[in-house]
């Protein structure tokens, strides 16, 4: 083994749309391993829309992204050296190890997971955070009964493509949003949400609306946002009274853009429950939700696209690719 590795660090905070100047590609030395330790191998670096909001210098949910310091994000690996007697080499690990190729644990914060019946890559989407991610806000916000209308933006992606296929298991009306013909197909065609509407081919607000009402005879009652914008604005015209609205992600605004709503006054009017939540604040609930998740993908019950970018270097511009929806499915960066 080589006696460096490469790792990604935050140079300089966006000044708008993130550039590829804001990262840093290092080499380092590896790191020994003490009493106690692992060294991991990361196989698969998790690319995710909450890195946008770290990179900034501002209040919000959790403290910004160091600069010079790894950039954040989940990885799955293998550990190729312990002298921590609850790991042995060659086991799969789940953790947060960051943009980097190696990484170094006394234990805390990593998790060893089966592959026997689950790709390891799954861990970082379906049966991860994203996963857990879209059974919260579906389960717990939105709370929806057999025979209604759930809507879905960002459908096919790693979050979105769980709600509906959670919330068709539960026998509800499933719409969702997706950028382009491809994409909705595999909505509609794959995932088997009974629509999907192409906010792309619309021209304007009036044109996705229309959309919108054909594809919901009966109005929305739960939504899962992560998008945003025009969407978030059209939903809302949709919604039954009492109706439900899950705030995961506001992707469309992340590099700056002010997203005012055109018409709030809806959410009084049709009496809306709108929460916005953390995912991570609910660990208490990861176990079952995981659980649920991990049946469901080994029984074939729910399925999964991955996006994969090509070595450690290339994860800047996957990174500004999935801010743009330029993904299809969870984005990846494939490390070895």
């Amino acid at each position: 083994m080589s006696n460096t590795f490469k790792r990604i660090v935050l140079a300089s905070r966006p000044a708008g749309a993130v550039t590829p100047g804001n990262f840093r590609l290092e080499e380092v030395p590896v790191p020994e391993v003490a009493d106690g330790q692992v060294l991991v191998r990361n196989h698969y670096l998790s690319l995710d829309p909450y890195m946008r909001g770290r990179m900034n210098d501002s209040k919000s949910y959790a403290a910004p992204q160091p600069l010079d310091q790894v950039m954040i994000g989940g990885t799955v690996g293998e550990v190729i050296a312990s002298k921590n007697a609850k790991y042995a080499v060659g086991d799969k690990v789940v953790g947060m190890f960051g943009w980097q190729e190696l990484g170094v644990s006394d234990g805390a914060g990593i998790q060893k997971v089966d592959t026997t019946r689950i790709p390891l890559s799954a861990y970082l989407g379906s049966v991860g955070m994203p996963g857990v991610t879209a059974w919260y806000g579906l389960n717990k916000i939105i709370a929806p009964k057999a025979g209604q209308t759930v809507a879905v933006s960002a459908a096919s992606g790693a979050v979105g493509s769980v709600v509906g296929q959670l919330a068709k298991l539960k026998g509800c009306r499933v719409v969702g949003f997706a950028g382009g013909k491809d994409k909705c197909d595999y909505v509609t065609g794959e995932l088997g949400f009974d629509a999907c509407i192409d906010y792309k081919a619309a021209r304007d607000g009036k044109e996705l609306y229309a959309m919108l009402k054909e594809a919901t005879p009966d109005g929305v009652d739960g939504y899962f946002e992560n998008v945003g914008g025009e969407i978030l604005d059209t939903v809302l015209a949709r919604m039954n009274a009492f109706g439900r609205i899950a705030v995961c992600g506001m992707i469309a605004g992340y590099d700056g853009q002010p997203m005012p709503l055109k018409n709030p006054q809806l959410i009084l009017v049709s009496r809306l429950t709108v929460e916005g939540f953390i995912v991570s604040e609910h660990m208490e609930l990861w176990p079952q939700a995981l659980q649920e998740l991990g049946a469901a993908v080994a029984q074939g019950k729910l399925k999964f696209r991955e996006s994969i970018a090509q070595g450690l270097a290339s994860a800047p511009e996957a990174f500004m690719g999935l801010l743009k929806g330029r993904n299809f499915g969870k984005q990846l960066v494939k490390l070895v």
